[in-house]
């Protein structure tokens, strides 16, 4: 695996490489990441993947400097995955001068469920995600559904920006359990990872009422807090919207997905499941 570390070096490198897909992430990584990377090697001749922590999707109250930075182990587990490539520029590469232009995503869209939540997220996201495309110039983009307005946003970015990329969205990767994997989990206590899995059946009892035809989501969402607040979770939100714009449901045949946000002592869980 090469690794490369200025954009000049990552363009040369990917002029080279044929037909490429690309894994955009912030390091730290787990089996979920490695997953997206096997996914993308069916997607293209090689993967490039970015290491980044960026700091413009950090909020005021999120410790940019605290972010676990992993390189040697991460490094380690993308060269057994196959990957061909790996950027990983510091911040005065990503940033040589202030950042003043940013990509404003549609507020209806960013502002909502986890936007509401993390001011200026999607904002910071959408920039950085941007700007990696324009580096690396991938044929094909994978992100992962576990963050899933995330990939909302982007999907709806590339092609309202008409990027020349396809956005493939990879499947939650889960403990047997049931709990998504996510690089937060190590922060769970034995006694709080046993109760992490609550998040993930709360949402599938959702999607089972859903399919089975109930349609009171005010209902469903109300229940599933109780039942967290129940027992001892904070959480933010439970929520059906549709796929496509993470709006409430407008019509029977909307594509729909429950989301949910809970903190569980000192952790921020998130997870969903399409319907």
């Amino acid at each position: 695996m090469q690794i490369h570390t200025t954009i000049d070096s990552m363009r040369r490198a990917r002029q080279a490489a044929g037909r490429c897909a690309f894994v955009p992430t912030m390091g730290n990584l787990h089996a979920g990441h490695i997953a997206l990377m096997r996914q993308a090697a069916s997607h293209a001749d090689a993967v490039i993947a970015s290491i980044f922590v960026n700091r413009l999707q950090f909020g005021p109250s999120e410790d940019f400097d605290k972010y676990p930075r992993t390189l040697q182990a991460d490094c380690e587990m993308l060269e057994a995955a196959g990957v061909a490539h790996l950027f990983a520029p510091d911040e005065a590469v990503m940033y040589p001068s202030r950042q003043n232009y940013h990509v404003e995503p549609d507020p209806a869209q960013a502002t909502a469920l986890e936007g509401a939540h993390r001011a200026g997220h999607f904002r910071g996201v959408a920039t950085v995600v941007l700007k990696l495309l324009n580096i690396v110039q991938p044929d094909v983009a994978l992100f992962g559904k576990k963050d899933y307005q995330q990939l909302m946003v982007l999907r709806n970015m590339v092609s309202q920006m008409a990027l020349p990329v396809d956005i493939v969205a990879g499947e939650t990767v889960r403990a047997e359990d049931g709990l998504a994997l996510s690089s937060r989990n190590r922060y769970l206590s034995d006694a709080e990872r046993a109760e992490a899995v609550r998040l993930s059946r709360c949402l599938n009892r959702i999607r089972d009422a859903v399919r089975a035809g109930n349609h009171d989501f005010d209902a469903l969402e109300r229940a599933a807090m109780s039942e967290l607040a129940t027992h001892d979770w904070h959480p933010d939100y439970i929520a059906v919207r549709r796929q496509l714009d993470l709006q409430a449901p407008a019509a029977p045949d909307d594509a729909l997905v429950v989301l949910g946000a809970a903190r569980l002592g000192s952790t921020r869980l998130i997870d969903n499941l399409e319907i």
